[in-house]
């Protein structure tokens, strides 16, 4: 008897890519599974789209719920579903054909007691589409096998300040059904659930074994939530106060994520997530290119108060002309000067 996998699509407006999606898990390798459209409250044609695919096979499944965001749509797949193992995958992207019949293979490497603790991921290929989803470049993105410590870290900090892909995509995992039941995709963000799934599965222990397939192909386009930066400034502002509050490594391979926002914030006087991040921040921390030091939480108020009073070239390197920036290094000069010359006496 085979093991059914249960490959979960939640689907908000995004009709137009459910199709490809949908008959890159049909043409597995590997054929026990089931194929399981969670239509998440859509205003376009998802329902017709998937009416469609229910009638070409047996192992497409379509549920409505109302809208409640990603989490809300993958845990309601997961309810819902019945295999064994799972995986999650978003309606733009797809996965290579042989991808769950290559994970599960590495099952027979292990033990019955040691198969109940693991999860699979992948290397991945990131798509870049334009509007007419025609692909405009394709990025690999080769991630090897990588130890607890490391992907926590990699975990925690953005991708833009990484010089490694990130290494645990949802789409690329495949995961018991059991490990999903005991840790729900959080409601509470509506971006980044995949870095808080992973990192509460590695703090109780789970093994993340790699597999080296390019099991799933991630596109990037202009409707990627990732897109908006608003939006995940906002988002990583809470993510790194839920991550700060779990455990003490989370909190200390946070720090350079944590600072970088920081810093974010104060340049656009974003008051609000600023004071958020200094509580979670530990001291000293360097501002204004590194020429502030705070100390302590009178040093952040003292901080954001220059902010708000002195002009931004003042306070940032990147904000003057090549002729202020020559005004500000004579003086500065000269300053130094002076001090060295009064120690002199």
């Amino acid at each position: 008897m085979t093991t059914l996998v249960s490959i979960i699509l939640p689907c908000y407006n995004r009709a137009s890519y459910i199709e490809k999606c949908v008959k890159s898990v049909l043409a597995q390798t590997y054929t026990d599974i089931e194929c399981i459209l969670v239509d998440d409250g859509s205003k376009d044609n998802t329902r017709e789209i998937a009416e469609q695919l229910m009638t070409l096979d047996s192992r497409v499944q379509y549920f409505y719920k109302e809208n409640g965001g990603l989490s809300s749509a993958r845990n309601f797949g997961i309810e819902k579903a019945r295999g064994e193992w799972i995986q999650c995958l978003d309606p733009d992207d797809w996965i290579h054909e042989d991808k769950t019949r290559f994970q599960l293979s590495y099952l027979e490497g292990l033990d019955n007691q040691n198969n109940q603790n693991v999860l699979f991921y992948c290397d991945y290929e990131r798509v870049f589409l334009d509007n007419d989803q025609n692909i405009l470049r394709r990025e690999p993105n080769i991630i090897g096998s990588l130890t607890r410590d490391q992907l926590i870290q990699r975990l925690l900090l953005p991708d833009f300040l990484a010089s490694s892909p990130f290494p645990v995509l949802q789409q690329c995992m495949l995961v018991k059904k059991e490990l999903l039941l005991s840790k729900k995709f959080d409601d509470g963000l509506k971006a980044l659930q995949d870095r808080d799934f992973a990192l509460e599965l590695l703090d109780k222990g789970v093994d993340f074994i790699y597999t080296p397939i390019v099991g799933a192909y991630y596109t990037k386009h202009e409707t990627n939530m990732s897109s908006n930066w608003e939006y995940m400034k906002n988002d990583y502002v809470l993510f790194y106060e839920i991550e700060s509050r779990k455990n003490v490594l989370f909190q200390k391979y946070s720090e350079p994520a944590v600072k970088y926002w920081l810093e974010q914030t104060l340049i656009e006087k974003d008051k609000n997530n600023y004071f958020r991040l200094a509580k979670i921040t530990n001291y000293p921390v360097a501002l204004f290119d590194g020429q502030f030091r705070v100390n302590n939480k009178l040093g952040y108020i003292l901080a954001y108060l220059m902010r708000i009073l002195l002009p931004e070239f003042m306070l940032y390197k990147h904000s003057r002309s090549p002729k202020t920036q020559k005004i500000f290094d004579f003086f500065h000069k000269s300053f130094r000067l002076s001090i060295n010359n009064s120690s002199q006496v």
